[in-house]
C-alpha cells in the first residue's frame, strides 16, 4: 500500500515538474498591440503593447521612419531612453502592457512605432503600430510655376503637394473660364493641353487639399506664343485736305512684335507729314496709330499696317481717301491752309458753310417771289 502511494506520489511531482519545465520554455509573445494611429498636430496618443511570457526578456519601443531609414530607441523595460519631456512611458505588471504616451504630437512624430522583444541578438519578436499625423497640404517647389508655348505644340503643367491625408489636387482657370480639357474643373497632378491655342493663355491655378486646415493654392501662368493678328477698326477713311486724319491698327501676338507703316512700298517714320505712336495693352496686345499731318493730295492712297514676330507675318490696309467737308475727329482743332498762310479754325469754317448755304437759300426764296 505504501509502495503503491509513493508510486503515485512520484508520478504526480514529475507531472508537475514536466508542465513547469515546458511552460518555462514557452517562446515569448506579443499579444496586443494598438492599431494605426491618425492624429492631429498638438494632440495626445497613447500606443500600447502587451506581452506574454517575456519577464526574463527585455521590451524596447522603438520609431522608425515609414521609409526605414532612421531608427530612433525611444525605451528599454519599463524604462524610457528618450529625453523629450512629451513622451512618457507606463508598464503594467498585471497585463504585462507597455504605453507609450505622446504629448503636443509635431509633424516629426509621424512613423511606425516597433515593439520589440528581444530573444537573441539575431533573434526578435516585433509588432508595428504607424501613427500618421495630420498635415496641411504644401505645393512642393517641383511643381510648375509658369508655362511659355508655341501655339499648336502640347502643354503640360504639373503640381505636387505633401500633407496627411494625401491632398487631392484641382484645377482651375480663372475667372472659372472652361478648361482646354472641358468643364471648369480637372482632377489629377498632370494637366495636359495635347495642342495649344492663343485662347488657353492665362492663368490656372492648382489647388490641393485634404482638409485640413485651409490647403494650398498656386498660381501657373501659361504663356502662347503665336503669330501676329491684324485688325482694322476702320479700313476706309477720309477728310479733307489740309486736315489730320488718324489711321487705326490693332494686332494680337506673342511675342510682342515688330510693327511697321507702309504706303507704295516705303516704310513710313514720324516726321513733319506723318506722326506714328503705338500703346501695349497687354503683353499680347498693341493698339498703333498712324496720323496724318495736314493731309496733301499726295498722301491719299493705300496704307499697309504690318505686324512681325519669330512665328509670323501679318498686315491689315486702310484706304484714306479725300472728302469735301472736314472729318471730326480728329480735325477739331486748328487747320491750315496754303502752307504758311493764316490759321481758319473748323468752326469759323463751318461757321462760314453754313452762312453761304444760308445766303443762297435766301437768293432762291427772292427769285421764286
Amino acid at each position: 500500500m505504501w509502495n503503491n502511494n509513493l508510486s503515485l506520489l512520484l508520478g504526480v511531482a514529475l507531472v508537475i515538474a514536466f508542465v513547469g519545465s515546458v511552460r518555462g520554455q514557452r517562446t515569448p509573445t506579443i499579444s496586443y498591440i494598438t492599431q494605426e494611429q491618425i492624429k492631429d498636430i498638438g494632440g495626445t496618443v497613447e500606443l500600447e503593447c502587451s506581452v506574454l511570457y517575456a519577464s526574463e526578456y527585455s521590451v524596447h519601443w522603438i520609431k522608425t521612419s515609414n521609409d526605414r531609414s532612421d531608427v530612433v530607441f525611444l525605451s528599454t523595460g519599463s524604462s524610457l531612453v528618450l529625453k523629450d519631456s512629451r513622451f512618457s512611458l507606463r508598464y503594467d505588471l498585471s497585463s504585462s502592457s507597455y504605453t507609450l504616451q505622446i504629448k503636443d504630437i509635431q509633424e516629426t512624430d509621424a512613423g511606425i512605432y516597433q515593439c520589440q522583444v528581444v530573444l537573441s541578438v539575431t533573434n526578435k519578436i516585433t509588432a508595428e503600430v504607424p501613427l500618421n499625423v495630420r498635415r496641411p497640404p504644401i505645393i512642393s517647389d517641383n511643381s510648375t510655376q509658369s508655362l511659355v508655348v508655341s501655339e499648336g505644340q502640347p502643354a503640360q503643367m504639373e503640381c505636387y503637394a505633401s500633407g496627411y491625408p494625401v491632398p487631392q489636387i484641382t484645377w482651375r482657370r480663372e475667372n472659372n473660364a472652361i478648361l482646354p480639357t472641358g468643364g471648369a474643373t480637372y482632377s489629377g497632378n498632370v494637366l495636359n493641353i495635347h495642342a495649344v491655342s492663343k485662347e488657353d493663355r492665362g492663368t490656372y491655378y492648382c489647388v490641393a487639399d485634404n482638409g485640413v486646415s485651409r490647403g494650398d493654392r498656386r498660381n501657373v501662368n501659361l504663356e502662347v506664343e503665336f503669330a501676329p493678328v491684324v485688325t482694322i477698326p476702320r479700313p476706309r477713311v477720309e477728310q479733307a485736305l489740309q486736315y489730320d486724319m488718324d489711321l487705326d491698327c490693332h494686332i494680337e501676338a506673342y511675342p510682342p512684335p515688330a510693327i511697321r507703316w507702309l504706303k507704295d512700298s516705303v516704310q513710313l517714320s514720324s516726321n513733319q507729314h506723318y506722326q506714328l505712336s503705338q500703346f501695349a495693352t497687354a503683353d499680347e496686345f498693341t493698339d498703333t496709330t498712324l496720323r496724318v499731318i495736314t493731309a496733301e493730295k499726295r498722301q491719299y492712297g493705300e496704307y499697309i499696317c504690318q505686324a512681325t514676330n519669330k512665328l509670323g507675318e501679318a498686315e491689315g490696309r486702310v484706304e484714306f481717301t479725300e472728302s469735301v467737308i472736314p472729318v471730326c475727329p480728329p480735325a477739331c482743332g486748328q487747320a491750315r491752309y496754303g502752307g504758311d498762310a493764316s490759321t481758319v479754325t473748323v468752326s469759323s469754317f463751318l461757321l462760314l458753310v453754313a452762312t453761304i448755304l444760308a445766303v443762297v437759300a435766301a437768293a432762291q426764296h427772292v427769285k421764286h417771289a
